[in-house]
């Protein structure tokens, strides 16, 4: 398998793509893996974060190329880039909030991979790509992702230059949270995890759930739609613990109920 877990502090994942010599290629095969993982600890109690890196020289340059000359037939060129569009999916709909910790190059379906991600952390030296009108294939599945984190006139350069963008400037359109030293991008990333996996599991589940669903409404539906989320959440055990522990000074005790 090409991609290997990682479990730190006992509540935190670290997925690796682990294919260094295709740059981290999401192939057929790393696509299943990244879904059959991120399945598996959506389920898993004890998983509360699940951070998504690559190893080897950079985070991932999109489909492997060689592989996607080889399919040479439309039903195939549809099962993967369907494929891709699951692995996406399941980020999005999933219970754990997913972060991207980039270094290197994220290109094409790799920087669709980071902008799926809930939160985004790179080096400051990291590059951003749409670039697929370079080799005569528009990234238009990665624009899905791409262009729900950034503006139309930003997404629409990146998709008709092909051109590469800076962590700076990644950070300044909102495709990623924060960018730092390679040598602090670990530490950080951990950080902000572990802040996360402080709070009530139950909780992120919902919030999550309901962020996604409320961007797609009209602004009336998506009042009326929270409104019901939050009186949800309010009913939960965590709830109550939270409100009573901020009343009372002290720290509360989640039961992730």
């Amino acid at each position: 398998m090409n991609v290997k877990t990682i479990i730190q502090y006992k509540d935190i994942a670290r997925v690796i793509i682990n294919e260094p010599k295709t740059y981290n290629s999401l192939s057929a095969k790393n696509l299943k893996d990244l879904i059959s993982i991120l399945k598996k600890l959506d389920n898993d109690k004890k998983i509360k974060v699940i951070i998504i890196e690559g190893a080897g020289r950079g985070f991932s340059a999109g489909h492997n190329l060689k592989e996607v000359r080889s399919l040479n037939k439309k039903n195939k060129y549809l099962k993967l880039f369907k494929l891709c569009s699951n692995l996406m999916l399941q980020i999005v709909n999933g219970k754990k909030p997913v972060i991207a910790k980039v270094h290197g190059a994220a290109y094409a379906a790799g920087c669709q991979l980071v902008a799926s991600c809930d939160l985004a952390y790179s080096t400051n030296d990291a590059l951003f790509a749409t670039p697929g009108v370079n080799i005569g294939l528009f990234c238009s599945t990665p624009m899905v992702a791409v262009s729900r984190k950034i503006n139309k006139k930003p997404m629409m350069k990146m998709l008709l230059t092909g051109e590469p963008i800076r962590a700076n400037y990644a950070k300044e359109i909102g495709l990623i949270n924060d960018y730092f030293p390679r040598s602090k991008l670990n530490t950080e990333v951990l950080k902000i995890a572990k802040k996360i996996a402080s709070k009530s599991n139950l909780t992120i589940k919902i919030g999550k759930q309901a962020f996604y669903k409320q961007l797609e409404m009209p602004l009336k539906k998506a009042y009326a739609y929270t409104s019901k989320m939050m009186t949800y959440n309010m009913m939960a055990m965590d709830a109550k613990e939270g409100i009573s522990a901020f009343l009372e000074k002290r720290k509360p005790k989640w039961k992730n109920k």
